[in-house]
């Protein structure tokens, strides 16, 4: 089946929240366009779950303040699921998005990026943070971010309902144990290899015994995607949508 990259990895997250019915509301941040066909994908799935909050634009955002309402809204635990991306992100799942040193290292910057916003706060507040990062890189994924915007893992005596559960790239899905400070490949997409994973990861992370191939898209749901959901995010992203779905529906 043809499908493109974009519409495997909207699958793979529309999975991921369709098999927790504990999800029912779904936040997505500016720019985001990804994670937001997918929680849309997944209303479709499951019939009207979760509720989806995309904060970009007016279509499917009930906010009217966004940054404020939302935070509110994590804070008195009424998001169940929120997605992060990072410039770096390490083998702890703590997330860089300051910028990076080069070869002068720590305090020095030579690459600036916006900056932490509210990750931390969304990191340590949402009980299931999907990690997003479509480039599978050891530029990406390093030993050790240079600058800490939103940690991983807290100590024992941190009050902290919220963290990391999966990463998502061009090349694999993982998991994350706060436990055991550690991902876990759990599939690798197809036409890829565990050693091409490998390859392009700067940190260790656990390999089972058998790993699977990441399911594909399956025709119902793919048509879906490419028409109802397409005009949906399309309201949101039309870019995006046009360059995605245009000449597939």
């Amino acid at each position: 089946m043809n499908y493109r990259q974009e519409e495997l990895l909207i699958f793979v997250i529309a999975r991921l929240l369709a098999s927790d019915p504990a999800v029912k509301h779904v936040a997505v941040g500016a720019a985001s366009p990804i994670p937001g066909a997918a929680v849309l994908l997944c209303r479709e799935m499951t019939a009207g779950r979760p509720r989806a909050s995309i904060i970009h634009g007016e279509a499917n955002n009930p906010f009217t303040d966004g940054a404020r309402e939302i935070f509110d809204c994590a804070g008195q635990g009424r998001i169940d699921a929120f997605f992060l991306g990072g410039v770096q992100i390490d083998g702890q799942a703590n997330i860089n998005l300051i910028g990076t040193t080069g070869d002068k290292g720590y305090p020095s910057i030579n690459r600036r990026f916006p900056g932490s916003f509210g990750s931390a706060y969304m990191y340590f507040v949402v009980p299931k943070v999907i990690l997003f990062r479509p480039e599978h890189s050891r530029r990406v994924f390093v030993n050790k971010v240079d600058f800490i915007s939103a940690p991983g893992v807290s100590a024992a005596d941190v009050y902290r309902p919220g963290g990391p559960k999966f990463l998502v790239t061009e090349l694999c899905l993982m998991s994350f144990s706060s436990k055991r400070k550690i991902f876990r490949l759990e599939s690798v997409h197809p036409g890829h290899t565990i050693e091409e994973v490998r390859d392009n990861t700067g940190f260790d992370f656990f390999v089972p015994e058998e790993v699977i191939s990441t399911a594909e898209p399956e025709g119902k749901w793919l048509n879906i995607l490419r028409t109802e959901v397409g005009t949906q995010i399309g309201n949101t992203y039309p870019v995006f949508a046009s360059r995605v779905f245009g000449d597939q529906a």
